[in-house]
């Protein structure tokens, strides 16, 4: 790098902006690449790795590298024109990002453990953090036989790669096995009882690379189908369940005592107990309520923690609901979307050039005030997730 270059990289007070390579450049990389803005003195700029030429995040002014997540060539690009790396997808090569000589949040591998769902769900048992029972599967025999002690219904899991209720198949019957286990083909695969729970939570949290840790409060998540429809911030539940979930994730952050925003699934029991679902190292659909909500917003605390700044302030301000907007059934093509103006419903649309059936193309964030009940808040949230929709066009 030229003396030019690093002149030109630093910000008025002397001290170096840095350029951030994010492996990922859909919504996620979109919502971050708008946060780095926020951060200008520290941030010189954002460049993402995405196999989709014009990606979201380039269309909000990331520079992009046209490329697989798992492209050694690609990552080894994205690595020589950033001065740290992370990520919006769990899809990245883990290997490859552990052979770089570059400064990457959260690291490999922390990567590597949470992008297989058995390895994970180890992980947390053998820390002690509370999950549903599982084993894994590594043939049909095999799955035969868990099956006299887990009984019916339970979840076979493809063990990487699965996202929005992708790679997830809920199996009630011995025909039902036999038909998920071979539409999974070879792919690596893992059992897990049906746990039976009264509402599904998450935390978002964030560590620094200084070690300073953040939560937010806990968030009340409504699925569909495996996919996320609405985020209810904050969750209709208890103030001990709260606390309950709050103290869960605190130890998870220690345990990978790693950098970044993490979402952390859970499940919230018929006894009340918490139990954990799934983490993702990484911005969360569920944490697209701080956008209105909070203090500082789930992307720009991600990159605060990821660059070793002081973090933002997780102060719920007012309460918020999240609907995402997804690609009706039965439609792949062009789209538009209703519009509404009222002051209290903020629309994001990801500039996703296509719909398809249960694509996330956008959310909206619907806000509360003082004077609003989460019950009148919520059935508005209803009424406007009628009448805000994707239309084929």
């Amino acid at each position: 790098m030229s003396a030019l270059d690093i002149f030109n990289r630093c910000h008025l007070h002397g001290v170096l902006s840095r350029r951030v390579g994010v492996i990922g450049g859909g919504q996620l990389g979109m919502m971050l690449t708008e946060a780095a803005r926020n951060l200008k003195d520290d941030i010189s700029g954002v460049t993402v790795l995405d196999p989709v030429a014009d990606c979201p995040a380039k269309q909000v002014g990331a520079e992009q590298i046209v490329g697989g997540f798992r492209s050694n060539d690609a990552i080894t690009k994205l690595a020589s024109c950033s001065d740290v790396i992370t990520y919006e997808i769990e899809s990245g090569d883990s290997d490859a990002l552990a052979a770089l000589d570059a400064e990457i949040h959260p690291s490999p591998e922390t990567l590597r453990t949470i992008q297989d769902k058995l390895l994970q769900k180890q992980f947390l048992r053998g820390n002690g953090v509370p999950v549903a029972d599982f084993a894994e599967v590594s043939s049909w025999s095999d799955l035969d036989d868990l099956v006299r002690n887990f009984g019916y219904p339970y979840m076979l899991k493809a063990r990487r790669d699965g996202y929005d209720g992708r790679g997830n198949a809920y199996v009630d019957s011995h025909d039902s096995a036999r038909s998920a286990f071979s539409r999974f083909g070879d792919a690596p695969l893992m059992l897990e009882r049906i746990v039976d729970f009264v509402m599904e939570v998450s935390v978002v949290a964030a560590r620094s690379t200084t070690g300073e840790i953040a939560a937010y409060p806990l968030v009340e998540n409504i699925h569909k189908d495996g996919i996320l429809r609405m985020t209810v911030a904050p969750a209709r539940i208890t103030d001990d369940v709260a606390r309950k979930a709050r103290s869960v994730a605190l130890h998870i952050m220690d345990l990978f005592g790693d950098s970044g925003v993490f979402g952390i699934e859970m499940f919230v029991t018929n006894d009340h107990d918490i139990l954990v679902n799934e983490i993702a190292p990484r911005v969360h659909n569920s944490g697209h309520h701080t956008l209105q909500s909070s203090d500082t917003s789930q992307f720009e605390q991600h990159l605060r923690a990821v660059l070793g700044l002081k973090l933002g302030s997780t102060r719920l301000r007012r309460p918020t609901i999240m609907c995402n907007l997804l690609g009706p059934e039965g439609y792949a093509g062009e789209y538009a979307v209703s519009k509404h103006s009222e002051p209290d419903v903020h629309l994001k649309m990801y500039g996703k050039r296509g719909s398809k059936p249960k694509r996330k193309l956008g959310h909206f964030n619907v806000t509360g005030d003082g004077d609003t009940t989460m019950e009148q808040l919520f059935k508005r949230a209803c009424s406007l997730s009628e009448s805000i929709r994707i239309i084929p066009v």
